[in-house]
């Protein structure tokens, strides 16, 4: 260390320290040399936090600290501060609130360490807590630099309110010209979402955009606000500036594939990263896993998981994910039995993706085992998303009182999601009287949200009580309060098409139309008959069968049976759970066409192949 920097830890005063050495000190092999004056102390105790890997070491270190007077040692308390965050974060509050002191002297590098511990705490509590050093940084007279900011801005990304006054001050010290603040600008106001994901849009606007990491900024938020055409349409331009994409552009670029379900495009990410020589890390890998599993590709994600030289925890569980969604119970839980052979602890989200597919696959006394597995043989408390996974497995196999006790056993009171996913299992087996009551308890409760509304109104549809679902139609108009509408994705040559239910805003929606119609008569000569009962409106007949027909996922599929040669395969992405009488009729169009048929909704996949279906009609 340079005298200067000496001078600026202890504003110009030095003292010796004459004290014995701690005993605990002697036991480590860490003991300062005998006589140490005020220069060598600091030295050793810099030494000791640098080799500070576990919170015994850090306690260590903090002896050594304090026995030698160092406490108000500027740069030996950034290092402790520092070393707690990284090796034992529960201390790091309790230091700061005995060591912080008044009369302590606050330089930046002190400032900017607390702001990044705190920043990077899991804590919502302590990264908002990171937010108040920065007034404290001011009362000192210390002025931020261009490292303040970046750790600042991270830590407001949750908190709406104080990020804009933090960008505020960085505008006011001049600091929102430099890179790395508007980068980090661009993520805080893209993980606000929302109207600031045009704030985050502005400042990249706004940027000289030569860097990966600006452009990856943007995308990953338009990714996190669930606009990934618009992430994709970026990627695109990115490429066209000549900038040359990193890991973590190609990370986002695959998120945003997996949510549209645009598999050409995630395969041509794993050549590209190929013939760029990007490097292929673990999280890439996983990444590129879990978007062709999303997009329709098991047997691709599987061919990258075997070539892995490396796997985590993620790499497994995205995996099991992948067969949970395909229906394949069996073969998920063989491959959870592998990682445990394999060494690897499942953990929570592990038995999450070992449940779904269990439920999934109908296997209830196998997900039980495993549900009662996780405090038994791993000390696990099960998470209420693992008691949901529980009661939809119930529900689905047609256990409904059975999903009720649980639900009342439950040591946590349960969430709205596991009443709809009781209500769900009520209507496909025909407990309506009881899914109304459910429904009617979660209306009072929880009046603000739409689906139990729509849940209701679709109760008093299938029991065509019309003037009771127009009543709740009136309140959720009075409320405004609006259903979710279907919406079905297909990809094709590399553009992503969106379709809603009776929707004409396609450009080709009059031929569309035409050959929905076509595809009605066919499925009428092949002697379909439609399933009224999914129309919920007070209609004819006649008029829920042309209702029926102009559903978003038909819609889709006939535009691609438009648009490719017979035999091509046809994959549709939709945001809700296909109904049964679509869900009959892509079988028959399956057979009548010749077409697999691959479907990925809310729930699960559903692959259609000569009049059949993969999920067996346990969807």
């Amino acid at each position: 260390m340079s005298s200067a920097t000496c001078r600026r830890g202890f504003n110009g005063k030095f003292r010796r320290i004459a004290s014995a050495p701690s005993p605990l000190l002697h036991r480590t092999g860490l003991s300062p040399p005998a006589d140490c004056g005020a220069r060598a102390a600091e030295q050793h105790c810099l030494h000791l936090l640098e080799r500070s890997s576990a919170p015994a070491a850090v306690l260590q270190s903090l002896a050594f600290l304090l026995k030698s007077g160092l406490h108000a040692n500027p740069l030996v308390l950034t290092r402790l501060f520092a070393s707690s965050a990284a090796a034992a974060p529960a201390l790091l509050e309790p230091l700061v609130a005995a060591l912080l002191v008044p009369s302590v002297p606050i330089d930046a590098f002190l400032a900017n360490t607390l702001i990044r511990a705190h920043a990077a705490s899991p804590l919502p509590s302590a990264r908002l807590r990171a937010a108040s050093f920065f007034p404290l940084m001011l009362r000192s007279a210390t002025l931020p630099n261009k490292f303040t900011f970046p750790f600042l801005l991270k830590a407001c990304a949750a908190f709406p309110g104080v990020g804009v006054q933090a960008h505020a001050a960085a505008l006011k010290f001049g600091f929102t010209t430099d890179q790395y603040v508007s980068n980090t600008l661009i993520h805080m106001y893209s993980c606000f979402g929302g109207e600031f994901l045009g704030d985050a849009r502005n400042v990249f606007d706004r940027m000289a955009k030569s860097s990966a990491v600006t452009w990856s900024a943007m995308i990953g938020g338009y990714v996190r606000s669930g606009l990934s055409s618009d992430a994709v349409g970026l990627f695109r331009e990115m490429q066209a500036s000549g900038v040359r994409p990193d890991e973590v552009t190609m990370i986002g670029v695959l998120a945003a594939a997996a949510d549209l379900g645009a598999l050409e495009l995630a395969r041509w990410v794993g050549r590209f990263v190929e013939k760029e020589g990007i490097g292929k890390s673990v999280t890439l890998c996983n990444a590129l896993i879990d978007a062709l599993a999303k997009c329709g590709d098991l047997d691709g994600a599987m061919a990258v998981f075997q070539g892995m030289k490396e796997r985590t925890i993620v790499s497994w569980t995205s995996v099991i994910d992948a067969l949970a969604m395909e229906g394949r119970g069996k073969e998920a839980v063989a491959v959870f039995e592998e990682m445990k052979t394999a060494g690897v602890r499942p953990d929570d989200v592990a038995f999450i993706g070992v449940l779904t597919a269990c439920s999934h696959a109908g296997m209830v006394d196998e997900g039980y085992g495993y549900f009662e597995s996780m405090r038994m043989a791993y000390g696990i408390d099960p998470k209420i998303e693992h008691y949901g996974c529980m009661v939809d497995m119930f529900g689905r196999a047609g256990m409904v009182e059975r999903a009720m006790e649980f639900v009342h056993k439950m040591p946590m009171k349960p969430n709205p999601i596991i009443w709809r996913t009781l209500v769900a299992a009520c209507r496909a087996h025909g407990r309506l009287e009881l899914g109304e009551t459910i429904t009617r308890n979660l209306l009072n409760e929880y009046p603000a949200h739409e689906a139990n509304y729509v849940m209701l109104s679709n109760v008093y549809a299938l029991t065509r009580r019309w003037k009771e679902k127009s009543e709740i139609r009136r309140e959720m108009s009075k409320r405004g309060i609006k259903k979710v509408p279907g919406c079905s994705l297909v990809e094709l040559d590399g553009e992503v098409h969106e379709f809603i239910a009776g929707d004409e805003s396609h450009p080709q929606w009059k031929e569309i139309y035409m050959m929905v119609e076509e595809m009605a008569r066919e499925l009428r000569r092949a002697g379909h008959i439609s399933a009224t009962s999914e129309v919920l409106l007070d209609l004819d007949e006649e008029d829920k069968e042309v209702a029926l027909q102009w559903h978003s996922e038909k819609l889709a599929i006939a535009f691609v049976l438009l648009r490719t040669p017979p035999g091509t395969q046809v994959r549709v992405v939709k945001n809700l759970r296909v109904c049964s009488d679509c869900h009959a009729a892509i079988k028959c169009i399956s057979l009548v066409y010749n077409r697999e048929i691959i479907v990925r909704d809310r729930s699960r996949f559903h692959r259609f192949k000569n009049g059949s279906c993969s999920c067996n009609d346990f969807w």
